[in-house]
């Protein structure tokens, strides 16, 4: 199963979409900001990177820039909140300079799970009658 390596600044999104992936079956690591992402993609070499853009001591362009420099096929899935004109540019930013995927916050489960699914060309998993 791919490992994916989650970024974000905020715990509650971390924490969510760290749930969401485990109970999908993804093994999962996390840092809290884009520097220690840095550090643990040269530690654990993940399949898939899931970023926030806003975060301190290293922003989401900055850790899209640094990976794709690193390892050109590292695959990325860059998040933002709100869609305000200067988020939006900022995602375009992101994708341009190497993000494969643009994830506007917040997002439902079966959004995030797509994307994951898309850019690791892997199937969906079976839908639980429980949800999540």
């Amino acid at each position: 199963m791919p490992r994916i390596l989650v970024i974000d600044d905020e715990p509650l999104v971390r924490s969510t979409v760290i749930m969401i992936l485990t109970r999908a079956g993804f093994s999962v690591e996390e840092a809290s900001d884009g520097q220690a992402g840095i550090a643990m993609f040269h530690k654990s070499q993940p399949d898939l990177v899931i970023t926030d853009i806003f975060m301190p001591n290293r922003d989401g362009i900055e850790v899209v820039m640094e990976l794709k420099r690193l390892c050109p096929r590292t695959t990325i899935i860059a998040m933002t909140g709100g869609g305000q004109m200067r988020m939006m540019e900022i995602a375009s930013a992101a994708k341009s300079l190497g993000a494969d995927h643009i994830l506007h916050k917040p997002f439902e489960r079966e959004s995030l799970l797509a994307a994951v699914n898309a850019v690791l060309g892997t199937l969906p998993p079976p839908r639980s009658q429980h949800g999540a």
